[in-house]
């Protein structure tokens, strides 16, 4: 347990830097262990990747993005200006090393040993995220019943055969359906599809922005702090009371920091002498407030690498990566193309009132996340880089942390996520 006479002192035990799920959910986590908290958030009320995702419980993600071979067929879909992926080429010199190293991650024995790390994470989740969702009043928009990833051709499917029965080697329940099963499982589905895996375990939310603000006013109810401003650096020369500098020249100082700030992070790590490669991999997607057609669970499309989910808010059609950086316009002319996908695949869809999209996934490119002490200042607690797993992960997240803020050996194992792999 954490000093409990900590709240009567002017100097936080914790100052958690971002207000995102992962943020929200490491503040959580210190506030139930006693810990006086101070959240800093450049707009507490703004919209925020977290909000954008799909509302999956992804559990079953527990290989890295880059299987053996993406690589190449990555650079086959530059091509198409409005596929599945998209680099900025303004963009390629900075991104370089991060692709060189998402190649690298693809590769045999890489491959194996993140795809342990992942499910270390994974096989974990609910155990972490039931007892917040509780707490924080969000079990009525909890959906748990399943996901269903579609095949459209016999060979794409055999393609993905053994990353699937890897992935039951790491504890993921999973079962093949036949065309007919298919049809039965989701009747809206275009009946263009010959093969789907039932994914026994993934679940969604109904609204993640309004989880979001669920967590965000427990959190603010629990006692947190909270200051806006952005945080540009932070200043570790008291390695006792590290602080975080806002744009506005004001310091906040406390007993430890945890950043949290996504595809932000980054530049705060590197200001105290942390290198990582983090890049905004930036997501799109258009929500159909009255989409015409029902779906009982997330559908994952395999072949076009994008997904539907059905929603509380409507239907939300996700997916694609662009890789551009932090500061270029959205192109909604790739939620475009995914509503064109949605059309094909889910026939009679109704886009009044489409809402677009775009938000930036924290990318690390190994798929994991950056979870541990700073090797150079140990008061400095790094929880960033879920990529496409922030929600999925976030509780699970915040559990490690409040483990390390309390001084106790972390249920899970921290080293595979650690900094200091970016230095080798």
């Amino acid at each position: 347990m954490m000093n409990s006479n900590a709240r009567s002192s002017p100097l936080p035990d914790v100052v958690v830097i971002g207000a995102g799920v992962v943020g929200l959910a490491c503040a959580w986590s210190a506030l139930k262990e006693g810990a006086a908290v101070t959240l800093i958030d450049r707009d507490f009320e703004g919209d925020r990747t977290s909000h954008g995702n799909a509302g999956g419980i992804a559990v079953t993600e527990s290989t890295p993005i880059s299987v053996n071979g993406l690589f190449f067929n990555a650079a086959k879909w530059l091509f198409d200006p409005l596929g599945p992926l998209a680099v900025n080429w303004k963009h390629v010199p900075a991104a370089l090393p991060w692709f060189m190293a998402f190649r690298r991650a693809g590769q045999p024995p890489y491959f194996t040993a993140i795809s342990h790390a992942l499910a270390a994470l994974n096989n974990r989740v609910y155990e972490d995220l039931v007892p917040m969702f509780n707490d924080i009043g969000a079990l009525t928009m909890f959906y748990r019943r399943g996901a269903l990833t579609v095949y459209e051709t016999d060979e794409a499917f055999q393609a993905d055969a053994q990353e699937w029965q890897f992935k039951r080697e790491l504890g993921v329940r999973c079962r093949a359906l036949s065309q007919t099963e298919i049809r039965e499982c989701e009747p809206a589905l275009a009946p263009v599809f010959k093969h789907g895996m039932f994914l026994d375990d993934w679940s969604h939310i109904g609204d993640p922005k309004r989880l979001v603000s669920l967590l965000r006013d427990r959190v603010r109810e629990l006692g947190a702090q909270f200051v806006e401003g952005s945080v540009v650096a932070l200043d570790a020369s008291d390695s006792a009371a590290p602080a975080a500098r806002l744009a506005s020249g004001r310091a906040i100082s406390g007993r430890r920091l945890v950043v949290a700030a996504g595809a932000w992070s980054g530049t705060l790590a590197a200001s105290i002498g942390d290198r990582v490669l983090l890049d905004s991999e930036r997501g799109y997607n258009t929500t159909l407030p009255q989409s015409g057609t029902t779906l009982s669970r997330e559908v994952i499309f395999a072949e076009r690498k994008f997904v539907a989910t059905p929603l509380d808010i409507g239907l939300r059609i996700g997916g694609a990566a662009e890789f551009a950086g932090l500061k270029a316009a959205p192109n909604f002319k790739r939620s475009d193309a995914l509503l064109t996908l949605g059309k094909r695949f889910l026939p009679g869809i109704d886009a009044r009132g489409a809402v677009q999209w775009m938000g930036h996934r924290p990318s690390t490119p190994d798929s994991l996340p950056v979870i541990g002490r700073s090797p150079r200042v140990s008061s400095v607690i790094y929880a960033f880089g879920h990529g496409h797993l922030g929600l999925t992960q976030s509780a699970t997240t915040g559990a490690l942390v409040a483990d390390l803020l309390a001084q106790r050996t972390p249920g899970t194992g921290l080293g595979a996520y650690s900094i200091e792999r970016f230095e080798k």
